[in-house]
């Protein structure tokens, strides 16, 4: 297949690699010690970190499959009624879930369940963490992968190798200061790159921004709500927007390692706060921004004849960018692609190391040294990334055939939801049995595997789900057995 890139594109994108290589050396600094490597000292402010949050979770699935939602056939913007459970859920996490992270001098969100219940479940919980973060983040690397492949001509494998290989050398080298600094950065590149598309989007579109909104108002592309109380909608519905959302919000940002990192590395708890209440709003901005490209997209390609031919919805915005962009804007913005794509992957591997290293002692002698945990640490960190890869391969090999962007979030959804039962059982009984802990896990687990793969349930009411189940299940278990004598609480 011949790369529609041109060599100015290229350039441009080594440019961007060259970049975050520069910044992970830079970075990497004040990285020698475990603290200093996983937590970044826990000095860094509220703004770099808000930035790192919403970074992380904006990944290639957020950059070019949301806007598939609205510019598919019958598509439109209630996708956004999801943010407002967002908002909703940080909301929570700030007042119930943050003060919990800091009543210790913790290094990982699992260590407080160990003095809840005790070792055992903490360190089943940060292997649920470990596994289901290895599987939904090699998705939205094969995810890259596939698009990349599509808009180079590169195969899948060379795209995710590249991709792994890069991001796994500046997050092994300058830890978490590099991850939160290029997360910065990355957001700022993904940001100027989709808002110079749509620029050019709608300046290539007939009657321009008033013909596409036109358009979109005429299809049904511009709906926010949907009133619907079914709990099987195939789209969004405001009750499971706001409900589901904010249950699915306050566990993957309040009981998934992944965000919590982050709140580890501030000055205070105050500061952390500052940085998870603004990144609420801040993501509502970008999905408006995603689903209006997608409803301009819907637009351009019904009213522009092209030579080329979409086949996917998540493939609109990316088809568009590699044949209608001009050299140059066109490297950028493939560049910004890959920042979304990094500024998530970098995260994952950073957290994932952290947690192997501190709640399983990876490769760690007794009475480690702090190079010892920072040389494990970055062992760990090149681990994920080869895992990560094998996934991403392994999918594109058997097929996978489901809409990506719901996978991935069902998966966040059934593996944090059961964790933050536990959490809030830990709140609720400050000292309680590792076989509660244990039984609300499992209990969690499997009804979560029945309601995913055995009815039509919706996935944002997955979190909700786990969540309760675990709850329930666990107080039960509480109520008769006796608190574990590792569990220790006070406070």
């Amino acid at each position: 297949m011949t790369s529609p890139l041109s060599p100015v594109d290229w350039l441009i994108v080594a440019f961007y690699f060259a970049g975050v290589m520069a910044v992970g050396f830079f970075a990497s600094r004040g990285s020698n010690s475990s603290e200093g490597f996983l937590l970044g000292d826990r000095g860094m402010s509220w703004w770099m970190l808000l930035f790192s949050i919403v970074a992380t979770e904006t990944s290639t699935v957020t950059f070019l499959s949301l806007p598939g939602e609205a510019y598919k056939t019958g598509g439109n913007m209630t996708f956004l009624q999801l943010t407002l459970g967002y908002i909703l859920g940080r909301m929570i996490v700030i007042w119930v879930l943050l003060p919990q992270y800091y009543a210790g001098s913790f290094f990982t969100a699992y260590e407080v369940l160990q003095q809840r219940f005790g070792g055992s479940v903490r360190k089943l919980s940060s292997a649920i963490f470990l596994v289901m973060r290895t599987l939904a983040d090699g998705l939205r690397l094969l995810l890259t992968g596939l698009l990349i492949e599509w808009a180079t001509g590169l195969s899948l494998t060379t795209c995710v190798v590249l991709i792994a290989a890069s991001t796994t050398l500046y997050s092994a080298v300058g830890g978490v200061r590099s991850v939160v600094l290029n997360d910065f950065l990355q957001f700022i590149a993904y940001m100027i790159g989709a808002v110079a598309a749509l620029f050019v989007l709608l300046s290539l579109s007939p009657g321009g921004a008033a013909g596409a909104w036109e358009f979109a108002a005429s299809t049904g592309r511009l709906r926010v709500l949907d009133f619907s109380a079914s709990l099987t909608s195939p789209t969004i519905t405001l009750m499971a927007g706001v409900i589901g959302g904010a249950a699915l919000s306050m566990a993957s940002h309040g009981a998934d390692h992944l965000m919590v990192q982050r709140y580890l590395c501030a000055r205070s708890q105050r500061q952390a706060s500052i940085a998870l209440g603004l990144s609420g709003p801040l993501v509502a901005l970008q999905f408006a921004l995603f689903l209006v490209i997608g409803a301009a997209l819907a637009y351009f390609y019904e009213a522009t004849p092209v030579a080329y031919t979409i086949d996917r919805s998540d493939r609109a915005f990316i088809g568009f960018i590699v044949h209608e962009l001009s050299p140059g804007l066109r490297g950028a913005v493939v560049a910004a692609v890959l920042a979304a794509s990094m500024s998530t992957l970098s995260s994952s591997l950073n957290a994932s190391a952290g947690v192997l290293v501190k709640d399983w002692g990876f490769l760690l002698p007794n009475d480690p040294t702090h190079s010892q945990t920072v040389l494990a640490a970055r062992w760990a960190t090149a681990l994920f990334a080869v895992l990560q890869s094998m996934v991403a391969i392994a999918a594109f090999r058997v097929a996978v055939g489901a809409s990506i962007i719901n996978g991935v979030l069902a998966i966040a959804a059934f593996s944090t939801g059961i964790l933050l039962g536990l959490f809030l059982l830990g709140i609720v009984r400050q000292r309680s049995s590792e076989t509660a802990g244990i039984a609300g896990l499992a209990a969690g687990g499997a009804v979560c595997s029945w309601v995913a793969f055995g009815t039509s349930v919706s996935w944002p009411w997955l979190s909700l789900i786990g969540s309760a189940t675990t709850f329930v299940v666990g107080y039960a278990f509480a109520a008769v057995v006796p608190p574990s004598e590792e569990a220790a609480w006070e406070g």
